[in-house]
């Protein structure tokens, strides 16, 4: 496993939202599901539009340009134009510190 870089802390993002972070240049969408955080690629695998400014549904964010729709556990695509998933990435919580590796 990689090395961890801090992102937010979890009073920052509560529970249902999301904050886009960049970890050593690549910019990182992190969402809050019921206190489990997640961190995928802010990019639509569809045509490259950032993924964090759409709406999340339940367990999915919607790409705000063509409404494709990703898993945010997982990165898998769960509505098209969409095919490939999005890059996910580890994430761990230390006391209130959010932690993401890009490895």
């Amino acid at each position: 496993m990689g090395e961890f870089v801090k992102v937010a802390t979890t009073d920052e993002i509560g529970p249902g939202e999301k904050k886009v972070v960049d970890v050593n240049g690549e910019t990182v969408a992190i969402f809050n599901l019921d206190g489990t955080y997640y961190a995928l690629q802010d990019v639509c695998t569809h045509d490259g539009g950032p993924l964090a400014d759409g709406d999340l549904i339940g367990e999915e964010i919607e790409c705000p340009r063509h409404g494709a729709r990703f898993d945010v556990r997982t990165g898998a695509v769960t509505r098209m134009p969409a095919c490939e998933p999005v890059e996910t990435y580890p994430v761990k919580v230390e006391g209130d510190q959010i932690l993401v590796s890009l490895d």
